[in-house]
């Protein structure tokens, strides 16, 4: 089976009330991309019409490997459209505040999976019957651990643990996926010259990171200082990915408790498989219609007789860590958001339709198309409809 064969077989749009009109501060766009993150989007975008990050304000960000369309604002940003290879931002309006998560009512997605045998079409045909009846665990996916190296310890790790040098080389030399040749070029520098920062910023270009190399050329050993000169966008993304991973792994906990085996299922994600269920008893399903699992952070304590408590508890422990070390001591502009996270996704309005696979001679496909509350994966749901279990 094939995911993202071509761009166009990921559609996602962002579903929102809000509207641009005549008055306020905040300039709305709807951004159409294709082939882009959002953060290298924005890049473009700032470049373009030299706009600092801090006037910029989206609701998420969306994958490279589709078409998709989200909304941002700039504070006072110029009325007018900006094109790009695969790239156009189109004007709305202005607004009186700027657009943040939660002005994303819902995420509307259109995926086709291709090079299927009949076989897998109707196993995962069978898999949407049960998706409709139980939703899926609101798992974070991979694309929430994309800077983390298969295996490795996450940046964040590190830094709980005041291994600060290490987290800096980490961010800064860490291959990465999908990363231009630009930036590998100064991953190779700073890999090459680790330490001798005069000549990294000798070979470096200007930017985020000569600018936190020209920082350790004038305080050498405040790795600390030098983290939090991260671009912001990186630096939260550096410690959520190591609170979803706490988090999926609770998550993980509280099903393998409470669903009987013979009623789950495992789908393979980047850190590992995950169970999810086949079938759910009607009390089970209204609980988690209302489920929230906390995210690990110093500010986020549970009552002794909190029933999720143990399961929290649980996931430190096994980590060896304690809840204070979140605090992250000495730093300003680094910490650990506090908050909670629905524990099940309901799809709505979920649709399929399969036939001949223009693609793969001999094959066949599967398109789907649902709506998802804001924050839920759609990949989530793709990868547990079209899980082939042996006995099917």
């Amino acid at each position: 089976m094939h995911i993202k064969q071509k761009p166009d077989d990921f559609r996602v749009e962002e579903i929102t009330h809000r509207q641009g009109g005549t008055e306020g501060d905040f300039s709305l766009y709807r951004l159409d991309k294709r082939g882009w993150t959002t953060p290298d989007a924005l890049a473009i975008i700032r470049r373009r019409w030299k706009i600092e990050v801090r006037r910029i304000s989206t609701g998420g960000l969306k994958d490279r490997h589709a078409e998709t369309t989200q909304y941002l604002t700039i504070y006072r940003g110029p009325q007018r459209k900006l094109t790009h290879p695969n790239l156009q931002l189109t004007y709305l309006g202005k607004t009186l505040e700027a657009y943040e998560s939660q002005h994303i009512e819902a995420n509307q997605f259109a995926i086709t999976v291709r090079a299927m045998t009949g076989a897998q079409i109707s196993a995962a045909l069978r898999g949407l019957e049960e998706v409709r009846e139980v939703g899926v665990p609101n798992y974070y996916d991979d694309q929430r651990f994309g800077s983390v190296a298969h295996g490795g310890p996450f940046l964040a790790q590190h830094i709980i643990l005041g291994e600060h040098e290490a987290a800096l080389r980490s961010a800064l030399t860490a291959p990465y996926a999908f990363e231009r040749a630009a930036q590998k070029k100064e991953k190779s520098v700073l890999r090459q010259h680790w330490g001798d920062w005069r000549r990294c910023s000798s070979l470096l270009p200007r930017g985020s990171t000569q600018k936190i190399v020209d920082y350790l050329v004038a305080h050498p050993d405040d790795y600390r200082g030098a983290l939090e000169r991260l671009p912001t966008e990186l630096r939260t993304l550096y410690l959520s990915s190591y609170q979803s991973h706490l988090w999926n792994r609770m998550l993980v906990d509280w099903l393998t408790d409470q669903v009987s085996h013979r009623d789950l299922t495992a789908v393979t994600l980047r850190q590992g498989e995950v169970p999810m269920p086949r079938r759910l008893d009607v009390k089970l399903r209204e609980e988690l219609q209302t489920l929230q699992l906390p995210l690990h952070s110093a500010r986020n304590h549970l009552d002794a007789a909190d029933p999720r408590k143990p399961f929290f508890d649980r996931v430190l422990k096994e980590e060896g860590l304690e809840l204070d070390q979140f605090k992250l001591k000495g730093f300003k502009a680094l910490f650990f958001s506090k908050g909670e996270r629905a524990a099940w996704c309901f799809p709505e309005n979920l649709e399929s339709r399969s036939g001949p696979d223009d693609e793969n001679a001999g094959k066949q496909k599967l398109t789907l198309s649902f709506v998802l509350p804001r924050g839920c994966y759609a990949t989530l749901v793709v990868k547990r409809i079209t899980r082939v279990e042996e006995s099917d």
